[in-house]
């Protein structure tokens, strides 16, 4: 059964959902892709709920978590890689969505892959933050869009000490 709960961040509301004692979505209020979540039961104090809360109090505080609480991310083969990919890109490091392609391409013994193609999937990440789509750029070093707004990309990148300026110049 999917169960919700709620993180006052300083950000904004961030909903959480969670299957099985494991975290399936972290979405920031109002953000693109979010998804109808007002039929789930909503208990705070799932150990799973309890877990990101605190690794979320953690990350604001512009520390990197040293623990990731359970995850099940639910999405197709490609998604999914490309999301583990995300989970492999440091605190305060960036990586864009053409480096992200070229290795999915070179996963997957592919030529090319499509940066539009990583850009749909870091889009459509159900648990932003702990799997950080946030620190995807463009090839440019431009920032680029962020499903929970622009602003919020910008401040965790700030969180976590990423010189952004250059990246929005």
């Amino acid at each position: 059964m999917q169960t919700r709960s709620f993180y006052s961040s300083p950000l904004g509301k961030i909903i959480l959902t969670a299957q099985n004692n494991a975290l399936t979505g972290l979405y920031f209020d109002g953000q693109k892709y979010l998804p109808d979540t007002s039929a789930l039961l909503e208990n705070n104090q799932l150990p799973i709920f309890l877990q990101t809360a605190q690794w979320l109090d953690i990350n604001f505080q512009g520390k990197n978590p040293c623990f990731t609480p359970p995850l099940l991310m639910i999405g197709s083969d490609f998604r999914q890689s490309v999301w583990q990919m995300l989970m492999k890109v440091p605190f305060g490091k960036t990586i864009s969505y053409k480096e992200i392609a070229q290795k999915i391409a070179h996963q997957q013994n592919r030529l090319h892959m499509s940066p539009q193609a990583i850009g749909n999937a870091v889009g459509h990440n159900p648990i932003s933050l702990i799997i950080p789509c946030h620190r995807v750029i463009g090839s440019n070093g431009h920032l680029t869009g962020y499903a929970g707004g622009i602003d919020k990309k910008i401040s965790l990148l700030k969180l976590e000490k990423v010189n952004i300026f250059n990246e929005i110049c």
